[in-house]
C-alpha cells in the first residue's frame, strides 16, 4: 500500500485506488461527540506505510471503507458512517508502534448486541496485509450506548444481599481433579469445602457432560452437598453449575434443572460466544440466579501485547451484556498479570466511573451509567499465604478461588477451606484494627496460624510458594512453579 506521502491527492470520486486518509478516514481537527464509541488501538504497520495513513485504514476498513472508492457511498450521508481517526501518539519505548484513536458514530452499531459490536470493531480488520499487528487497548462507551444493555443479572450489591455477606472477600474452591471423578465423588468435595468454611465451589471451564460424569448427576450431587453444607453451617451457600453446552438450547436446559433443584448461582464459559451469554445473562435475570463467568480462552487473543484484543475491553463488553462474576486475574498466583494492568481489569469491573489512567491501561474516562458492577474473581495459583497481598491488591468486593490451596491441604478438603477462612477474616480484622495489613501480613497470619491448626499447616506446606516466569523471550514465557 502507498503511503500518505507517496500518493499524490485526488479528487475522491476519481476512479481508481484511493489512500484511506484521503477519503475521509483520517481528521486530526475531529472533536468527538458525547455519543461516539472511542476506541484506542496499538498499531504497527508495514514498513512503508505512516502512521496516519495506517490509523485511517483500520478506521476505514472497521466501519465504511473497502479498498476503493465505491459509487454507492453517492446513496449515503457516507460522512455520517465513516469513521474518524483524530490521533496518533507514538508508544515510548517501542519504535514502529503507536496508539491510534478513532470515533465511531453510535448509529453505526445495532442497540444491546455485543455480537453486532465485536463483528464491526474487531472484524476484518485485524487481519489487514498493511499492519504488522494491531491490538485492541480501551474503548469508551458512551451512556447513550450502555442504556441500551441491561448489565449484571444483580450486581455486586444485591449479590451480597442474596447471600447476606458483607465486610469480606466471598471465598471459594474450584473442585479439583476437574475431569475424572464421579458425580458422587465429586459431590463430597463440595461438601467438605463447604461446610469448611468457603462461600462457593465451582465446576471448571471444561467439565460439562462428559462419559464419566454427566451434567444431571453433577448437579444432583453437588446440590446435595451445598444443602448439607448450609444446614451444617447456617449459611448460604453455592455451586457454580456449569451450564456451558453444545447449543443454546441446550445451556437453558440445565439452567432450568439447576434452579428447579435450588442452586442460586450458574456459570458459563466465554468460549459460548457474546450471544448466548447475551441469552443466559437475559434469563439469569429473570429466574433471579447469580451468573458466573469463566474467561475460558480468552488469552488466545488478550495476551500478546502487540496484536489482539486487551482483556480490559472483554471485561466491559462482559459487564454490559450482563454477568455477576469474571475472572480478572489476580497479581500473584499462577496466571501472568502485573499489578497495574490487573487494577485496571478490576477497576472496569466495579467502578462507577473509570477516570483515563495510563498506569493502569485505561485510555478513556468512563461513565457507567449506574449499570451495576461486576464481582471480579482471582483464582490460579493462589494460597492463604499470600491473603494480605490478595487484599491489598484486589480489594473487598473479589472473589478469591483457592483450588489446590484448598483441596491440597494436608489435612483435607475441610481443613483447607478453613484456613483460607481464618486467613481472611484475621487480615480483614486487621485492616479495620487500623493495622498496617500488607507489610504485617507475614506476622498476622502466623499469630492467627496460633489458634488455627488448619492454618498453621496452610503456612507451613505453601509458605515458600511462589509463581515466577523465566524467559528469554517476551513471546515465549514459560511460567514454573518456585520456591523462595
Amino acid at each position: 500500500m502507498a503511503t500518505k506521502e507517496e500518493t499524490p491527492k485526488k479528487d475522491r470520486w476519481a476512479s481508481g485506488v484511493t489512500p484511506y486518509a484521503e477519503m475521509g478516514y483520517w481528521d486530526a481537527d475531529y472533536e468527538p461527540k458525547p455519543t461516539d464509541i472511542l476506541c484506542a488501538f496499538r498499531i504497527t504497520p508495514q514498513e512503508g506505510v505512516d502512521s496516519i495513513e495506517a490509523a485511517a485504514a483500520v478506521a476505514g476498513e472497521s466501519s465504511t471503507a473497502t479498498w476503493t472508492v465505491v459509487w454507492t457511498d453517492r446513496l449515503t450521508p457516507h460522512e455520517h458512517y465513516q469513521a474518524k481517526a483524530y490521533s496518533v501518539e507514538d508508544v515510548p519505548g517501542t519504535p514502529g508502534q503507536f496508539i491510534a484513536k478513532i470515533a465511531y458514530d453510535i448509529d453505526l452499531f445495532e442497540e444491546g448486541s455485543i455480537a453486532n459490536l465485536t463483528s464491526s470493531i474487531i472484524g476484518n480488520v485485524f487481519g489487514f496485509k498493511a499492519l504488522k499487528a494491531l491490538r485492541l487497548e480501551d474503548m469508551r462507551i458512551p451512556p447513550h450506548y450502555l442504556k441500551t444493555f441491561q448489565g449484571p443479572p444483580h450486581g455486586i450489591v444485591m449479590e451480597r444481599e442474596y447471600l447476606d455477606k458483607f465486610g469480606r472477600p466471598l471465598i471459594g474452591a474450584t473442585t479439583k481433579p476437574k475431569l475424572g471423578l464421579s458425580a458422587k465423588n465429586y459431590g463430597r468435595v463440595v461438601y467438605e469445602a463447604l461446610r469448611g468454611g468457603l462461600d462457593f465451589t465451582k465446576d471448571d471451564e471444561n467439565i460439562n457432560s462428559q462419559p464419566f460424569m454427566r451434567w444431571r448427576d453433577r448437579y444432583l450431587h453437588s446440590m446435595e452437598a451445598v444443602n448439607r453444607a448450609s444446614a451444617v453451617t447456617g449459611e448460604v451457600k453455592g455451586h457454580y453449575m456449569n451450564v456451558t453446552a453444545a447449543t443454546v438450547e441446550e445451556m437453558y436446559e440445565r439452567a432450568e434443572f439447576a434452579k428447579e433443584i435450588g442452586s442460586i448461582i450458574i456459570m458459563m464459559d466465554l468460549t459460548v460466544g457474546y450471544t448466548a451469554m447475551s441469552s443466559m445473562s437475559k434469563w439469569a435475570r429473570a429466574n433471579g440466579m447469580i451468573l458466573h463467568l469463566h474467561r475460558a480462552g480468552h488469552a488466545t487473543y488478550t495476551r500478546q501485547k502487540t496484536h489482539g484484543v486487551s482483556f480490559r475491553v472483554i471485561a466491559k463488553w462482559c459487564r454490559m451484556l450482563g454477568v455477576d462474576h469474571i475472572h480478572a486475574g489476580t497479581v500473584v498466583g499462577k496466571l501472568e498479570g502485573d499489578p497495574g494492568m490487573i487494577r485496571g481489569y478490576y477497576d472496569v469491573c466495579r467502578q462507577r466511573f473509570n477516570k483515563a489512567n495510563p498506569e493502569t491501561g485505561i485510555y478513556f474516562d468512563q461513565d457507567w451509567a449506574s449499570l451495576p458492577g461486576v464481582m471480579p474473581v482471582a483464582s490460579g495459583g493462589i494460597h492463604a499465604g499470600q491473603m494480605h497481598q490478595l487484599l491489598h491488591y484486589l480489594g473487598e468486593d473479589v472473589i478469591l478461588q483457592f483450588g489446590g490451596g484448598t483441596i491440597g491441604h494436608p489435612m483435607g478438603i475441610a481443613a483447607g477451606a478453613t484456613a483460607n477462612r481464618v486467613a481472611v477474616e484475621a487480615i480483614i480484622q486487621a485492616r479495620n484494627e487500623g493495622q498496617d495489613y500488607y507489610s504485617e501480613g507475614p506476622d498476622i497470619l502466623v499469630n492467627a496460624a496460633k489458634g488455627c491448626p488448619e492454618l498453621d499447616a496452610a503456612l507451613e506446606v505453601w509458605k515458600d510458594i511462589t509463581f515466577e516466569f523465566t524467559s528469554t523471550d517476551t513471546a515465549d514465557v514459560i511460567e514454573t512453579p518456585t520456591t523462595s
